[in-house]
């Protein structure tokens, strides 16, 4: 009587339901850097620099980060982070170890999890990232003036055993 049957107009799920990994940096794998972007990265190898995601990040449990600071839409934790964590929702599993500070507006952990830091809950988390991709400095073409460019080529970066062409915007 008081069911209300789902038309197919509705998506089953919400976008924000619906974040998935898109890139992994495998198990041996070293990484020195910074990953920035939008989309889900699971990082099951070590990575030390910098991260900045529109997105999930997951540390599986044999991930290692060490950052000064971690930025990302959600953060599940089953390894180890060294560094302070921004994000919008914390999950801390039972064999996750966090060493750093946490501001967060969600915060999860399984029985076993470990954090050496503090936390600061706050309504709303500012990560700070960008809402546009640009393209890096050293990425752009010096010299070009917009009246005398031409017209825009595509660009290929590997990114995790994937190859990603993008068209740079033209400016005319």
């Amino acid at each position: 009587m008081f069911k209300r049957t789902p038309s197919s107009a509705e998506p089953a799920l919400s976008s924000a339901a619906v974040e998935r990994i898109t890139s992994v940096l495998g198990p041996g794998v070293i990484w020195h850097g910074s990953v920035s972007g939008s989309g889900g990265v699971r990082i099951e190898g070590a990575f030390e620099g910098e991260i900045a995601l529109r997105g999930l990040l997951v540390v599986g449990e044999t991930g290692r980060v060490t950052c000064n600071n971690v930025r990302a839409n959600a953060v599940i934790v089953a390894g180890a982070v060294r560094g302070n964590i921004t994000t919008q929702k914390l999950e801390i599993r039972s064999s996750g170890r966090v060493w750093g500070d946490v501001i967060t507006t969600a915060f999860v952990t399984d029985d076993g999890a470990f954090l050496r830091g503090q936390i600061r809950m706050e309504e709303s988390v500012d990560l700070g990232l960008e809402t546009t991709q640009t393209a890096p400095p050293e990425l752009e073409e010096p010299g070009l003036e917009p009246e005398s460019a031409p017209p825009p080529e595509p660009r290929a970066e590997a990114t995790a055993g994937r190859t990603i062409v993008r068209r740079r915007k033209s400016t005319t």
